[in-house]
């Protein structure tokens, strides 16, 4: 997306006619003298029904409105349009600029998720919004999911009502038989689908010839909300979401995504979405296989997320994987997907009949709509059991786990249609817990925390788990939630911290678990066991009442005693800034047709494989999420500092001179690029709002950085550097890096021969190669007899360390500076040389005028632009124990087992589409039909029943409630039914 100049979405309390809301901002804006403003119409099918927001257009700067219609009682939030797009794309240049500064179309965009034609799928790293394209495959979807078992009973999505908010459906297109409605919310006037996504995602979810979709029978609602060229805008969706809640739709599929879930008008009107009842599924998006990388707003927690599988029922590497980023850097992020499907290959309705294979989490997010349009037809009628929450536990709870993948990558794993069925038509009012369970030692699922162990004086570790409310759309957590250690288990041996929403709301909220080894776990080596056990209640809209629902969470933590301190690294996460909605661009200048940074930095995410190296190196990495003040030194070896973009305090580079000089510490720092003259070439003009975009500050804040070095005598240039090092048999790639511009001469320095990108981003020609420095290892600074002091070593790259850039890694480069921080020995294979004539003091780097940095720094203050008071450091308060007499072996983890063994049919979706059969539909079907079911139904049904007989019996005498259960196949077999 991209903010318009000079137009504003005001969102007011409750829903009003739009001449009441003009009367209101007419009322504020005239009584602060301010009148260089107008309306801009909204000619759609919402037009004629009350609504909660307008769209002006005003003159000048956009502050004075905002603040002036802030003031009137009714205005619930002043935001700026936003237009969304496909993908960020180049347009010509003007004469005057070169390759390094382009006109743009858009700066963040919201796109539907990129679809591509056959054999032409590309992964795209980056983090625009979009229609994500496909891969060819001649088997129907819906035989794979077994949608057949479904149809023999009966069900084909009747009554069921489903929005496809896409590109449109062309008129009487003769795969659907059950268009309800067509509507435009774009500034063409057109409703046909000129693109051809709208067209395949409403067929996989309701084609009734040809590529059959899994709900034919449902009414299909068709909201063209992109243009042609893939353009929409904010205040087009949030009209459309209005006139889908008053048309009250069941089912909203939403096969697009971006990085953009601070676009706060956007985010709440999804809220309100769900809250009315709206299941919305979403794709997770294509940014795969990077960590980190979700879609908004497929990362909500009341929305389904969706992500991709191969046709052998794989992660597709194109899958967009967690965590989300809402979070960080001060906390960690969910876990999502919520769920995967196939999203490779699959077979869908063309633009004029017939049909075409795509690929892309846009293709699994229809899928995964159409079975919910599906298994909703079965409760259509039970208003009861059919809400966000609900469905999404059906779909969750009964996932199969997808072998060698962890949960970041498929959320509760891959879909069955069978089991859900059966969930859901047996459905009684309870909450869930997602993940279901924290056995922090199970490898790969629990990554990354099955990766390292805890121990006594580490870091907290901290899971956050959701809660899903299938009660109602409001609930309460009564008290809070009990942490229970188990005696046999040794669950004394750690400490439990947990927080929790005041309210979940809407059908969900979060419970975050913070863990850590206690003192007296200092040399244990073993397992540690506990629960926790949450209460939540709900007030009943109809009938009045209350229900309550509990659940428990399982604990099993692995621990080691403490290791050796010079094992163990600090990662500083405090100085790494969130997800920025400024203009923060790419660390590699290279990437010039996506030059903005959507994705915040974590060692999880885009450093991952930096993670594993060390990991793999026998180091113990902790996450140290404030500031630097916060930790023990005394405790660690090394403090790993890579790309910082925040500002420091003052009183932490104080600290931290204290920690090399007195405690011992070592500072490990990578950095990047920064020149105020680049960061001014490579503004861009965006032609759709006629504003210049210029970088808040450049691929590191090397001012900031500088502050800190020079207590060591240690500066970075602004010089940007780039080119291809070897050195002996090892090779890396300076990528848009920073020399060293001060190093003092008891440090040794490497030298590489590199040009100069500074240059040739301003003078258009590529400099000579130049022997510059940009590797130093600076001894003890107090050399002392007893001296306890650490080593400091710094390095002008950290695209070589990131796996959203990196061409060639330099892990044996972070080898050779931990060898030395820790040791002080240099291996010969590093040509180091002692420093001469590097150690003049330098003069702090510039600022670049107009800078908006302050407004996304959690140090430097909003109002002054100097950096605040310093925040209080994290004060655990850890859960009151409540032992119980429990063991490790009387507890059985609920999803450890991926065979299941409870006499149910178990679908074939491990197998490759080409060898899954069933049912009666044959290739040649030119309708979707109901006809009986084949034979195994019938066995199946029959099995199934006397197994829920004897489970009946079995129970009969524990609780009432079971007495009250239905039978999952207690219907009477429908007649054969011909669409």
């Amino acid at each position: 997306f991209e903010t318009v100049r000079g137009e504003l979405i005001v969102t007011f309390r409750g829903y009003h006619r739009s001449s009441a809301l003009i009367g209101y901002v007419r009322k504020s804006l005239s009584a602060a003298n301010v009148s260089a403003w107008s309306v801009i119409e909204r000619e759609n099918a919402a037009a004629q029904y009350p609504t909660d927001f307008v769209v002006i257009k005003v003159e000048g700067e956009a502050e004075p409105f905002i603040d002036s219609l802030h003031r009137h009682k009714l205005v619930r939030q002043v935001h700026r349009q936003q237009r969304i797009t496909r993908s960020l794309k180049s347009i010509k240049n003007d004469p005057e600029e070169d390759e390094w500064r382009g006109h743009w179309t858009s700066r963040q965009p919201r796109h539907v998720q990129k679809e591509q034609p056959d054999n032409a799928f590309r992964p795209n790293n980056g983090g625009n919004r979009r229609i994500q394209w496909s891969v060819p495959f001649h088997q129907q979807i819906t035989r794979a999911l077994h949608a057949e078992e479904l149809w023999a009973l009966g069900l084909g999505g009747k009554g069921v009502r489903v929005a496809v908010f896409d590109t449109g459906l062309a008129k009487g297109h003769p795969h659907f038989r059950r268009v309800k409605d067509r509507s435009n919310w774009t500034d063409e006037k057109l409703f046909d689908d000129g693109v051809g996504h709208g067209t395949f995602v409403a067929g996989v979810i309701g084609s009734s010839r040809e590529c059959l979709g899994f709900a034919p029978e449902a009414e299909l609602y068709i909201f063209r909300v992109f243009t042609n060229t893939q353009v929409s805008y904010t205040s087009w969706f949030l009209d459309a979401f209005n006139y889908a809640i008053l048309k009250k739709i069941h089912v909203l599929n939403l096969s697009i995504g971006g990085p953009d879930f601070k676009d706060q008008p956007f985010v709440d009107k999804v809220w309100e979405l769900t809250a009315n009842n709206v299941i919305l599924i979403s794709a997770i998006g294509n940014d795969g296989p990077l960590y980190g990388t979700l879609n908004n707003p497929a990362d909500q927690m009341d929305v389904i997320g969706v992500g991709g599988l191969t046709q052998d029922g794989r992660i597709a590497s194109f899958s967009s994987r967690g965590m989300t980023t809402w979070e960080l850097p001060a906390g960690y992020g969910r876990v999502k997907p919520d769920i995967v499907t196939f999203g490779t290959s699959v077979r869908g309705s063309s633009l004029k009949g017939g049909c075409r294979s795509l690929s892309g989490t846009s293709v699994a997010s229809p899928v995964v709509a159409g079975v919910v349009s599906l298994l909703a037809s079965a409760v259509v009628d039970r208003r009861e059991a059919l809400n966000p929450a609900i469905m999404k536990q059906a779909l969750m709870v009964t996932a199969e786990r997808v072998p060698n993948a962890n949960m970041f990558e498929q959320g509760a794993g891959k879909i069955n249609l069978w089991k859900a069925y059966k969930y859901l038509i047996n459905y009684e009012p309870r909450i869930t817990l997602s993940p279901s369970y924290l056995d922090l030692s199970e490898c790969p699922y629990m990554w990354p925390y099955c990766s390292q162990p805890i121990y006594t004086g580490g870091q907290p570790v901290t899971a956050n788990v959701t809660i899903l409310n299938g009660m109602g759309v409001v609930g309460h957590i009564v008290g809070e939630p009990t942490w229970h250690p188990y005696v046999q288990g040794n669950g004394d041996m750690i400490q439990v911290s947990i927080s929790s929403s005041a309210v979940l709301w809407p059908w969900a909220g979060y419970m975050a678990v913070t863990i850590v080894a206690s003192p007296a776990a200092a040399h244990f080596e073993g397992y540690a066991m506990g629960h926790i056990t949450v209460t939540v209640t709900s007030d009943q809209k109809e009938g009045g009442g209350r229900l309550e629902s509990n659940a428990t969470l399982q604990v099993k933590v692995r621990l080691v005693a403490t290791p050796p301190r010079h094992k163990r690294i600090l990662w500083d996460q405090f100085h790494n800034l969130g997800y920025p909605p400024g203009y923060f661009p790419r660390d590699n200048l290279r990437m010039k047709n996506d030059p903005l940074d959507w994705n915040g930095d974590h060692i999880h995410t885009n450093f991952r494989q930096l993670y594993h190296h060390l990991r793999n190196s026998g180091y113990y990495v902790e996450t140290l999420g404030s500031p630097l003040s916060c930790f023990d030194a005394s405790q660690y070896g090394t403090l790993l500092i890579v790309d910082p973009e925040e500002e420091l305090y003052t009183d932490d580079i104080a600290k931290l001179r204290n920690d090399v000089s007195h405690h011992g510490l070592s500072v490990i720092v990578l950095a990047d690029w920064y020149n105020t003259s680049v960061m001014h070439r490579i503004k861009f003009y965006d032609e759709n709002t006629r504003q210049w975009w210029t970088p808040d500050t450049g691929g590191s804040n090397l001012p900031a950085l500088n502050r800190l070095l020079q207590i060591w005598g240690l500066a970075f240039s602004d010089q940007v550097w780039e080119g291809d090092i070897t050195v002996g048999p090892h090779e890396t790639y300076f990528a848009s890096g920073a020399s060293l511009a001060s190093v003092p001469d008891s440090a040794h320095v490497l030298t590489v021969p590199l040009h100069n990108q500074g240059y040739e981003v301003l003078e258009g020609t590529q400099s000579a190669t130049k022997e510059v420095p940009v590797l130093a290892f600076l001894p003890r600074p107090d050399t002392g007899k007893g001296s306890t002091s650490g080593r400091v070593a710094v390095y002008g790259d950290s695209n070589c360390v990131d796996d959203s850039h990196m061409q060639k890694d330099c892990f044996w480069l972070i080898d050779h500076m931990l060898r030395f921080v820790i040791s002080g020995s240099i291996t010969a294979d590093l040509p180091m040389h002692q420093s001469s004539g590097l150690s003049s003091q330098q003069d702090p780097l510039p600022l670049l005028p107009g800078s908006r940095l302050n407004r996304y720094s959690k140090v430097v203050s909003l109002d002054t632009g100097k950096p605040s008071a310093l925040p209080a450091c994290n004060n655990w308060t850890w859960s009151k124990p409540i032992p119980v007499n429990m063991s490790m072996e009387s507890v059985d983890f609920p999803m450890h087992h991926h065979t299941h063994s409870d006499g149910l049919h178990q679908s074939s979706v491990d197998q490759p589409f080409s060898e899954v059969q069933g049912g009666d539909f044959t290739e040649e079907h030119e309708s979707w039909q109901i006809g009986s079911p084949p034979m195994f139904i019938v066995v199946l049904a029959s099995t199934s029943l006397i197994v829920f007989c004897l489970t009946q019996l079995r129970w009969s005498g524990n609780s009432s409630r079971h007495n009250r259960r239905k039978s999952a196949l207690n219907t009477s077999r429908p007649t054969p039914m011909r669409f």
